[in-house]
């Protein structure tokens, strides 16, 4: 990475009280990368010199650890965790400013779409990371208990203490399905707290966007069906997010089971292939894209309209056909 030339003494002291000359300095390029909450996390920005980089860089990945300190299921610790473990005994307990936060996107986006985002579905999560590992499909009798002990409408909110209950033994939270977008949008605040407007977060293929390149209409961004389309895109101040089974999944006797759960089954989907969500914020286009995989593409058309400013392409199988609903040409 380049750094600026050297300054006469007067002119330093001068950029040094205006911020480092944020308004009129030459923005350079810098891309940083590491490894998080189980995906890689690229950063882009323009940034004025080296010193700013390196500073913004490093705030933003430390407020991604500091969330999956809260918010990840894989951690014993965790406060998500923490508050799973207390399903059942009557008790509100309070929350993180962050935790509570999520939580409240992720019931409004339940309320929206019928349910089939559910931050609840934890048990469920649990019983297939476990039949994966293994190799088996879970017996009829394990997923009826595990779903029996999911469902939205069992977590309650009380935003005045900002506390959580959660209703029944046995519950356990899990909010992957939002998680990195949010993330995303986090890691981003901390960039624009130090004057960088313009940058790119994509956190596990959930991408947050701001200003375009110095230059440019836009961040050039490739979008792919799942199979050989391929649209590029120049978008600025948006959000998206892409969610399929090409690297996740169980395969058993012969049939793919995605990643993605439905909340009415307990079962991975058979019948998707690929849902890319653009939003005006990246916590929403995230569950969106786990949310609209589940629906489906007629359900879907119709939970639209309660996200404005979201488009969607979503492609599913119909039998030995596909189908597809894409509003991004």
């Amino acid at each position: 990475m380049s750094s600026f030339p050297k300054l006469s003494a007067p002119l330093f002291l001068f950029c040094l009280a205006a911020a480092l000359c944020p308004l009129h300095a030459q923005q350079m390029r810098y891309t940083f990368e590491k490894g998080l909450m189980g995906s890689p996390f690229k950063l882009v920005f323009y940034a004025p010199n080296d010193s700013i980089a390196k500073v913004a860089a490093g705030n933003a990945f430390k407020r991604v650890e500091e969330l999956n300190e809260i918010m990840s299921d894989y951690r014993d610790g965790s406060e998500i965790n923490r508050l799973s473990a207390t399903s059942g005994s009557g008790r509100w307990v309070p929350v993180s400013k962050d935790l509570f936060e999520i939580l409240a996107v992720s019931q409004d986006i339940s309320a929206k779409t019928g349910g089939v985002f559910d931050a609840t579905l934890g048990p469920v999560v649990q019983m297939w990371r476990h039949a994966t590992r293994k190799g088996i499909f879970p017996p009829d009798e394990e997923i009826r208990d595990a779903l029996a002990r999911t469902g939205y409408s069992k977590l309650k909110m009380d935003a005045r203490s900002r506390s959580i209950m959660l209703m029944q033994k046995g519950m356990r939270l899990d909010i992957g399905g939002l998680g990195k977008g949010y993330a995303a949008e986090e890691a981003i605040k901390e960039l624009k707290k130090l004057g960088i407007t313009s940058a790119m977060m994509d956190a596990g293929g959930k991408i947050v966007l701001t200003d375009p390149p110095p230059g440019s209409k836009g961040w050039n961004i490739n979008v792919s069906n799942g199979s050989d389309s391929l649209k590029a895109m120049q978008l600025s101040n948006v959000a998206l997010a892409t969610s399929g089974p090409t690297y996740r999944f169980m395969e058993y006797k012969g049939v793919r089971y995605s990643h993605i759960v439905d909340p009415k089954t307990g079962i991975g989907l058979l019948f998707h292939v690929r849902t890319t969500v653009i939003s005006p914020d990246g916590t929403v286009a995230d569950a969106l894209a786990t949310a609209f995989s589940v629906a489906g593409i007629k359900r879907s058309k119709k939970y639209l309209k309660h996200f404005k400013g979201s488009r969607v392409w979503l492609v599913e199988k119909q039998g030995e056909s596909t189908a597809e609903w894409n509003m991004l040409e």
